[in-house]
């Protein structure tokens, strides 16, 4: 058994710590300054009572309110306000503009593009940069023009950051207005540019093979074709794109 702590040796070590500076003896154990002081049954039942527990939101189905927002829509002016009214699609917090449209409403034919890009979004109307100077004269090799006789659109009017390509849900809950937007212009004929619009439309992606083959949806016979800013990228399948504006011209014509 060890021997008691010899008195000398004790009072050195007490003279020790007072020269170290300690000057008030505490307790025997430590003590835990920071641990919260235990709550009472009473005042735990009188907290809880105190504060209502919190109520459930119910959850918001983004389609659903695009469905019965399009749906409420009387006018293409009406659509365009239900369209800026959504606040469920975030790219509109980072848009300068809401891309609704361009050329003449109720013309034969309507034509889809993807999304608003940087020179959209600056002017508010959809294909207006080097895509849409490409398209212009695309169409004006058939005897078109949006001035006159053509209706552009798009499937988003919102641009996405870095002209990234638009999510999957961002589509699905635009896809209402868009297929509202093409019952108000009562278009004949409706021309699919790319593979976000035929994603959007015809539920299909793979525009080197949906290109030039027609389909129908929304009771309108659809084209889908290359987009404009791919044709810059790849102007070897121009040639492409001239066969598909040859069968748009030959359907347009049959109807005359």
């Amino acid at each position: 058994m060890e021997s008691a702590l010899e008195f000398h040796t004790a009072l050195a070590w007490l003279e020790w710590q007072v020269d170290l500076g300690a000057d008030e003896a505490i307790c025997d154990a430590p003590l835990n300054r920071y641990e919260l002081p235990e709550t009472s049954p009473t005042k735990a039942a009188k907290a809880s009572m105190a504060m209502p527990a919190p109520v459930a939101e119910p959850e918001v189905d983004p389609v659903a309110e695009a469905e019965a927002a399009a749906k409420s829509a009387g006018s293409l002016d009406a659509l365009r306000a239900a369209m800026e009214a959504f606040d469920h699609c975030d790219l509109k917090k980072g848009a300068r503009n809401t891309v609704f449209c361009d050329g003449v409403a109720g013309a034969r034919l309507m034509v889809i593009g993807e999304a608003p890009g940087r020179d959209e979004d600056r002017e508010g109307r959809p294909f207006v940069g080097r895509a849409g100077q490409l398209l212009d004269r695309m169409l004006g090799a058939i005897d078109l023009s949006r001035s006159e006789s053509v209706y552009i659109t798009n499937v988003l009017p919102w641009r996405p950051p870095q002209n990234r390509d638009p999510l999957a849900e961002e589509i699905a809950m635009m896809v209402p207005f868009l297929q509202r937007h093409v019952e108000l212009a009562q278009p004949d004929f409706l021309v699919l540019m790319g593979n976000i619009s035929c994603q959007a439309v015809l539920g299909k992606r793979g525009i080197t093979r949906l290109r030039g083959t027609w389909d129908q949806i929304w009771g309108k016979p659809v084209l889908p074709m290359f987009h404009p800013a791919f044709l810059l990228r790849q102007p070897h399948q121009k040639r492409a794109a001239w066969a598909d504006l040859l069968s748009l011209k030959a359907r347009l014509s049959a109807l005359n």
